[in-house]
This record gives C-alpha cells, structure tokens and sequence, in this order.
C-alpha cells in the first residue's frame, strides 16, 4: 500500500530564496504552458512535450523539472476533462461549466513541484536532502520530522516527492510503499463505528469519543472568522487565513488520534471495523440550524479515510454499510420508528422497551450489519494512498 510522509525542511535564508525562486519559475513555466496549451487545444503530454520542451529548457528549467511541468500540465487538463465529461461542473451551459473552461488552468505560484531520483536525493540518516533549484544543486538541506515517519521514509520510500512551500514553511512529501499485513479472514466479530456530531465516533464496545470540548472550540473559531470576515482589512484577513490552518490542523490531529484508537481496539480484540457509508450525507441529513454547520464544516469523510488506511495497514477487514436506520433501528429486536429516538442520546425502543444510549444502540446496529456484509462477502477496499501527517 501506498502512504504519503510529510517532513519539515530547514533551510538556511539563502536556501530558502533558492526554494522559492524554483518553485516560482517551475509555476511561471506551468502557466506559460497552460496558456499555450489551451491556445493551441493542445493538452496530450506527448504532443505538448514536442511542441513545447525546448522552450521550457530556455526558460531555465534542467532536463528533469522540464518534464515534470509538462506531466503537472497535462494532468490538470486531464482532470478538468474528467470533471466535463462526469458532469461534476454542471452543465455546459452554467455559469460553472464556462468559468472552468473559458480561460486556461492557472497554478499558484507556491504551488507544489515533483522531484523525482534524478533530481533529488535523500540522506535519511544525516536527514538532509539534495535537490535541484534553479540556482544550481543544492546539497546538505536539512529536514525534520517525527521519528516513526522518519522510520518509514528510511525503509519504504518509493516514487516522487514534492517540493511544498505552505504557511510559512516548507516540506517534502515522499511516497513510500509499504507491505499490508494479511487480512484476517476470521475477524470474531465485527467493531461498530457510529459516527455523529456531539460524540465524533462511538463504538460498539462501549467506547465514546466525545465531540463536546471540539464543538465549542469551534464554535468560538466560527465567531471569530466571521469576525474577521466583517472587519475586510488586510490584517483581518490574514489573521483569517492562519486561523483557518490551525482549524485544519486541528481537526486532522484529532481525526489522527480517534482512528488510530479504533484501529487499536480492533486489532487487540481480533474484530473487523465497520463504518457507516456516509456518501451524499450533507444531502441526506435534516437537522436544525446550528446543527448544520457542525456537519457541513467536519471532516467525517477525512476520519473514514485514516480508519481506512490504519486498517488495512493492519490486516484489519473493514466493511461499509447502508447508515438507513441506523439511529431509528433496535439493535435488540430491530424494530425501526423515529420514536425511538425521543432525544439526542436517549434511545427507548417502543416495541420492546430496551434503553441504551443511542449512539451506543447505533454502533451495534453497524457492528451487525458489518458482519452480514463480510458474510455475504462484500468485503470494502481501502483508499490506496493516505496522508501521514
């Protein structure tokens, strides 16, 4: 399986200008490309690679970057042919549609920049990198990062990595293959993951990772980036936009932290996990106003996704069921009302008079249906590539 491992560098200020006037010339190039490409409908990479590599040469790009920008050029047209022809951008009459393909891709001049082995190489055990800049090769660059993930990125790197510059610092982000563990085909059960807005995640053992402290903390960081939004100075809207990377990091350490917890609660009982297949959830779900934008502004999706890949790592056997239900349904006789549900952590079955928490009574709802899934054979398949962060 494939992992992503992100590590700090630590440049000198000269190494730092380096850094950054490649990154610029590499996106400036992109752009040039990008227009002629959409000017000529041209967008194959071979057929941009002859029309258009020599002149990325003379723009002060070596042999390998060159190619490198072409690829990055070719692959964001194919994506926005992709995105036309699945309809993710409407139709071709909306407004949407034509602002996508009115005018040529453009890139950010931070935006990332590929290295592959021949233009950049790793010293994991001095922790510093050479790599190609415009300035020529730059050697002795140091970099830093937690010890597992260097433990990772010395044993199973594999592939490109990128040259990222965000918040103020930057980063290389290697790929690294890693070995999955073999699944265990006779899980004793399946772990049920209910997952919801007062309790982020709920297990069928009982377990509950509650969402209380986060909720306020967030409610407080809404409070302010409105603040912000109204006040539409420069300051304010700087301030705004670090504000916003700290809410993401955040909330990337916590869903970190949850999924690993469940993978280990799994892996220690010999249990596979079962998630709720929450696709289209933000369509799906009527809540109150203020509830609304807790759902909406919550990475459920990015928690599924570590649960996913730490499972698979694993050995674990996850399993995604149909959520219809899930809250409504005794996990006692299965009996479905919306009465059931007289509040948010009470369920009371009006059939049979069972009463447990409902976030509790869900996960084992889950934790059935997993096991009839994996039964019936329909075993889910974890995302191939996943961040470590």
């Amino acid at each position: 399986m494939k992992l992503v491992v992100r590590v700090k560098l630590l440049p000198t200020p000269e190494q730092a200008l380096a850094l950054e006037a490649t990154l610029h010339a590499c996106n400036e190039a992109a752009n040039w490309l990008s227009g002629q490409a959409y000017g000529h409908q041209v967008t194959s990479r071979a057929r941009l690679q002859v029309m258009a590599y020599t002149a990325l040469k003379a723009r002060g790009l070596s042999a390998q970057p060159a190619l490198h920008v072409l690829r990055k050029v070719a692959d964001a047209y194919g994506t926005l042919k992709a995105n036309l022809k699945a309809g993710n951008l409407g139709k071709p009459s909306s407004k949407r549609y034509t602002k996508a393909t009115g005018k040529p891709i453009s890139f950010r001049k931070d935006a990332a920049q590929p290295y592959d082995d021949r233009c950049l190489s790793w010293q994991t055990a001095d922790r510093t990198v050479s790599l190609w800049t415009v300035t020529g090769r730059m050697k002795n660059l140091a970099f830093t990062g937690q010890d597992d993930q260097l433990a990772v990125l010395a044993s199973h790197r594999k592939g490109e990595s990128d040259l990222l510059y965000r918040g103020g610092q930057w980063y290389l982000i290697a790929t690294c293959e890693i070995d999955e563990a073999e699944v265990n085909a006779h899980p004793a059960s399946f772990l049920g993951v209910d997952m919801g807005i007062v309790n982020i995640a709920s297990t069928s053992t009982g377990k509950r990772h509650s969402g209380r402290h986060l909720n306020r903390r967030r409610e407080a960081d809404r409070k302010l980036r409105s603040k912000l939004q109204k006040k539409g100075t420069k300051s304010a809207k700087r301030r705004a936009k670090r504000h916003a990377g700290k809410e993401a990091r955040r909330a990337r350490d916590i869903n970190h932290k949850i999924s690993k917890s469940i993978v280990a609660e799994a892996q220690r009982t010999a249990q596979g996990i079962a998630l709720e297949d929450l696709g289209g959830i933000r369509e799906r779900a009527r809540l109150r106003k203020p509830q609304r934008v807790t759902l909406h502004s919550w990475s459920f999706r990015q928690l599924g996704t570590f649960i996913a890949y730490k499972a698979q790592r694993a050995g674990i056997p996850l399993v995604h069921v149909d959520p219809a239900n899930t809250s409504r349904e005794c996990s006692q006789c299965h009996h479905v009302d919306k009465r059931n549900r007289p509040s948010q952590a009470v369920f009371t079955c009006r059939s049979c008079g069972f009463v447990e928490h409902a976030d509790l009574n869900a996960s084992h709802n889950i934790a059935d249906r997993g096991w009839m899934a994996w039964v019936r054979g329909a075993e889910s398949q974890a995302p191939a590539l996943a961040l470590i962060a």
